[in-house]
């Protein structure tokens, strides 16, 4: 998923990795992470109210893109997640590796404790495509939080359910993650078990977990 942005959103301002590190409070090993992974940040668009035309709210006030050129093939989300904390806007990553580019973003709101703080979600992100690749044009939308969401759930592995909100789809997916960590380790315990009365408890569980990740998925 790449799109294309209006040119009159463009900001293209370089982003110093020590700005990041003022504002997202990083630690000397998540310096690190930016010192070896990330080789330069660009603000690249600001897709506001006078750049789109979109009426905004408060909880999508503005959708900022920042491209991130990777010195690696991959980057830490602590990385991203420190970008998320300085910056008090939703954010679409494109990620830049050598020819490949690809699309990444948490699913970003003000926090529900009233307080300027932004709750981040896990990270959802598509494939790596040529970055010569066709870009589409931006949903059409009626205002800036649902383009927000038709961006976000582009990046998602699951559809979402009928009248399903862009948090519940979220929180829906995230526990599918957990299910389906919970059935890798139970999988890998299977292929060393000896025991063929603990092979069979450790596979009834699995064919339980499976069933709790098939309707999550579905």
């Amino acid at each position: 998923m790449l799109f294309r942005y209006p040119e009159g959103a463009a900001f293209n301002r370089v982003v110093p990795k020590n700005k990041i590190y003022a504002h997202g409070r990083a630690s000397n090993r998540l310096k690190q992470l930016f010192v070896d992974q990330v080789s330069k940040i660009t603000w690249r668009y600001k897709l506001s109210t006078p750049t789109t035309n979109l009426p905004s709210l408060p909880t999508v006030p503005e959708i900022q893109i920042f491209e991130i050129v990777q010195k690696e093939e991959s980057i830490k989300d602590d990385v991203l997640r420190c970008i998320d904390n300085a910056i008090q806007f939703p954010i679409v990553f494109e990620l830049c590796y050598e020819d490949a580019v690809k699309s990444k973003a948490a699913f970003k709101r003000p926090s529900e404790s009233g307080s300027m703080k932004w709750v981040v979600s896990e990270y959802f992100e598509s494939n790596w495509q040529p970055a010569d690749s066709q870009r589409d044009p931006l949903p059409v939308s009626l205002d800036l939080p649902k383009l927000y969401d038709q961006m976000l759930r582009r990046l998602m592995p699951f559809p979402a359910r009928d009248g399903e909100s862009l948090k519940a789809h979220v929180e829906r997916l995230s526990a599918a993650r957990i299910k389906e960590g919970q059935c890798s380790k139970l999988e890998a315990r299977m292929k060393v078990e000896k025991q063929f009365n603990r092979k069979v408890q450790i596979n009834a569980t699995l064919r339980e977990i499976r069933h709790e990740l098939d309707g999550l998925i579905r």
